[in-house]
């Protein structure tokens, strides 16, 4: 290390023989010491450096079809931007800064987003733990334009949505299973579902579209299953279907067991469990657990639906964590799906911890 360069602050990596390798942003209190911004020695980085990479980003989600008004606009590495995510619900932004070389540079880049998106509004959710591991403090609020209303009403592709963008799950919706929500929704047709951890129902929402006979929509937080009727009644869908259970998904799978309830489809999309590889083993437990028990509360011929969110565990990793559940369920079953992220959440090869949404659509027999 040459020189005492500020947090954030782009620095030059050589070699040890002294030749260029990268532009990057510094971190000193990070495991993760630089984030790269450039390999090329003539880029300098600067406004129409971070410019030019939030346009090639807007570039691609419009190339690749998503210029829906729900959607991923900059996802942080894959975009050549490490540690900035921002997604659009209409004309409300919300952005996540999570290193410190976005916090160094974030009036400009918050600047270039109003400029080349015209939002009314920019909100900040950098409440997240990862920016304790860079030394940022967390942080909430309104970057550009006026105070947002608590939810925000977005129509796309003709589905009234109500996005939580102050307190909500990330940044007020799971926008990396909107492609999952319409495979799995597609086969709902007449099926009694179960949609654990459901959030604000986006699973159920589909389902039931799709014609599902009965959902039993399980979450933790009542604030939730309520934002879940929400969208249900606003999208003038048959409530009366719909069963709603504030609990420990845990408990709640092991009482179902002991009732000797049965589903014909099941639908797991937990929190994270393991944020890093270190935590995988244990993690490993968790998803056993609840798939274990899913497995044997389907009926024959019945799906599950499972995912993992967790970037330290794999997806070689998940398949065996259900392979071993599958097997302690005595039931015989094979993958009929395989799913991951939306595309407007592409993993650039260079960087494949990018690709972090698991799925598989078990069939039992």
């Amino acid at each position: 290390m040459e020189g005492d360069p500020d947090r954030g602050e782009t620095v030059t990596i050589l070699d040890s023989d002294g030749d260029f390798l990268a532009r990057g942003a510094y971190s000193p209190l990070s495991q993760i010491q630089v984030r790269i911004w450039s390999w090329d020695e003539s880029q300098t980085i600067d406004r129409a450096f971070f410019r030019g990479r939030i346009q090639k980003a807007h570039q691609y989600r419009n190339l690749i079809g998503y210029n829906w008004p729900m959607r991923r606009l900059v996802h942080a590495e894959s975009d050549g931007l490490p540690g900035l995510i921002a997604d659009q619900y209409g004309s409300t932004l919300v952005t996540q800064i999570l290193s410190c070389g976005v916090e160094y540079w974030k009036d400009d880049l918050v600047e270039i987003l109003a400029e080349e998106f015209s939002p009314e509004v920019i909100y900040e959710r950098s409440d997240v733990q990862v920016r304790k591991l860079e030394g940022l403090s967390p942080r909430v609020g309104s970057l550009f334009g006026p105070e947002p209303a608590d939810l925000i009403e977005v129509e796309d592709q003709g589905i009234l949505h109500w996005i939580d963008i102050k307190t909500g799950h990330k940044t007020g919706s799971y926008l990396d299973q909107r492609e999952n929500r319409k495979i799995v929704g597609a086969l709902a047709a007449g099926k009694s579902i179960l949609d654990c951890f459901c959030y604000s129902g986006g699973f159920s929402l589909e389902a039931l579209i799709n014609g599902a006979g009965s959902i039993t929509m399980v979450d933790e937080s009542a604030s939730a299953l309520k934002l879940a009727e929400t969208h249900i009644l606003g999208n003038q869908l048959d409530l009366e279907k719909v069963t709603s259970l504030k609990g420990d998904v845990f408990e709640v799978l092991r009482k179902f067991r002991d009732q000797a309830a049965q589903f014909d489809l099941i639908i797991l999309d937990p929190p994270k469990f393991a944020p890093t590889a270190a935590l995988a083993d244990r993690a490993a437990r968790g998803y056993k657990d609840i798939n274990l028990l899913a497995l044997k509360l389907l009926k024959p011929g019945g799906l599950l639906a499972s995912f993992s969110c967790s970037g330290g565990i794999s997806r070689e990793f998940f398949l065996r964590v259900l392979s071993g559940a599958a097997l302690d369920a005595k039931v015989n079953a094979r993958i009929q799906l395989s799913m991951g992220q939306s595309a407007d959440h592409s993993s650039n090869l260079s960087f494949p911890e990018g690709n972090y949404l698991k799925g598989f659509g078990i069939r039992v027999e």
